[in-house]
């Protein structure tokens, strides 16, 4: 099995400078993952280092709570694009989800699919706050939207990926929504368990530890 494509290739650490990022783009490209996942910040610079190989620019959106403005998140969005990202990932509204405010997690949503149309776009539902008929009504809803993925976890809050989450997500957002397993992932074997337990990617730090 051909691990590295399905490794987002990840360095959110608030800290992270130029020479890392350079770093992380050497290694992806070496390595041929899937992406590489980068602070928004970084976007235009990656896309410049990544020129002329199959790597793609990921960013996050809403990071890491979920809790900007929908327009905020969509303006985000689109100016990552514009930067060169290919893929974004945001966060949900989860306040609003776990009051049952389930319009305001769907226009959220919405507005940065619209932002990003044309893209893939990855959704993250933060796993370890909700219960699991939330995360099936959220996966459900990303579905609605026309998200290209849901994903486990930011890897900022308690919890990351489980097997029991990657399953329960992959049943419930149905066929045409993938899943990306984040969070604690560094090794080959919690590689191996999430994407039998159903992921289609993988966000991580260890990528080259665990290839």
């Amino acid at each position: 099995m051909n691990i590295a494509s399905y490794i987002d290739h990840t360095l959110l650490k608030p800290i992270a400078q130029s020479k890392d990022i350079e770093q992380l783009c050497k290694e992806a490209r070496e390595h041929n993952f899937a992406s590489v996942c980068v602070n928004p910040c970084w976007v235009s610079y990656a896309s410049k280092l990544l020129e002329g190989s199959s790597v793609k620019v990921c960013t996050v959106i809403g990071f890491p709570l979920g809790a900007n403005d929908s327009g905020v998140k969509a303006f985000e969005a689109k100016t990552a694009i514009e930067q060169g990202a290919s893929e974004v990932d945001m966060v949900i509204n989860i306040g609003a989800l776990k009051e049952g405010n389930y319009e305001t997690v769907k226009k959220d949503i919405e507005a940065v699919r619209k932002a990003s149309a044309g893209k893939v776009l990855k959704v993250i539902i933060e796993t370890s706050y909700l219960t699991d008929e939330e995360k099936q009504k959220v996966c459900e809803i990303c579905a609605a939207c026309g998200a290209d993925f849901v994903k486990t976890s930011t890897g900022f809050s308690s919890n990351g990926a489980t097997e029991y989450d990657v399953a329960l997500m992959a049943k419930a957002a149905g066929e045409k929504v993938k899943v990306k397993a984040s969070g604690g992932i560094r090794t080959r074997e919690d590689a191996l368990k999430m994407i039998n337990a159903g992921a289609s990617r993988l966000g991580t730090s260890a990528g080259v530890k665990i290839i």
